[in-house]
């Protein structure tokens, strides 16, 4: 029997939400196949979609990597700050720099549809 897609959604993000770096979807899918060994890659790709359509989850582009939403940010914009050494991803609100962000997009009459900033650095723990 399939599962409802709330409910597919639901078992994705307590994937994510239980590890402390981000996955890609494939390594979602290897540890869903332990329990559901049947279950296919456009299933998970389709309930990540939703999830991030939602704002429960955010893709980090340059990894093409996911990691749940952390913040409660319905017209922030999510500051993902990737450690290029232990890869945890620490996420912050730049509500603040939405105006900013507007006015450079204005300058080549680009509508932004979301924003998501991603910094790429050492975490505190990897700098020493």
């Amino acid at each position: 029997m399939r599962k409802q897609a709330a409910i597919r959604q639901s078992d994705v993000l307590g994937v994510l939400k239980a590890q402390t770096k981000p996955m890609t979807a494939y390594a979602i899918l290897d540890q869903m196949k332990q329990s559901e060994p049947d279950l296919a890659a456009p299933t998970v790709y389709r309930a990540l979609a939703a999830l991030t359509d939602q704002g429960r989850a955010h893709k980090l582009e340059s990894i093409k990597a996911f990691v749940p939403c952390r913040c409660t940010h319905a017209d922030a914009v999510p500051v993902l700050a990737v450690c290029n050494t232990c890869g945890i991803v620490e996420e912050h609100d730049g509500t603040s720099l939405i105006d900013d962000l507007t006015a450079l997009a204005t300058q080549s009459a680009f509508k932004p549809q979301r924003h998501i900033v991603e910094i790429h650095g050492l975490c505190s723990s990897c700098q020493s």
